[in-house]
């Protein structure tokens, strides 16, 4: 009888799913995004692409979302 209950705890241990440890860093963090070292490259970036004309104008952008999404208002 003890064979049986081993063998179906073996089977209910290979279906479980926990779920992962969670990893920790000691490096820092930002809470706000204006203090990571790369934000001002990117910003300058953002507006050198603009200048250049390599940006989509908002009208674009939101006409291309209402025809692949006609249900969004």
């Amino acid at each position: 009888m003890s064979d049986n209950s081993n063998k179906k705890d073996k089977k209910l241990d290979l279906n479980k799913v926990e779920e992962p440890a969670a990893e920790y860093s000691t490096e820092k963090t930002y809470v706000n995004i204006e203090d990571h070292p790369l934000f001002a490259k990117v910003i300058e970036k953002s507006k050198k692409d603009l200048k250049e004309g390599k940006g989509i104008p908002h009208e674009v952008v939101m006409k291309n979302i209402k025809e692949k999404y006609p249900f969004l208002k």
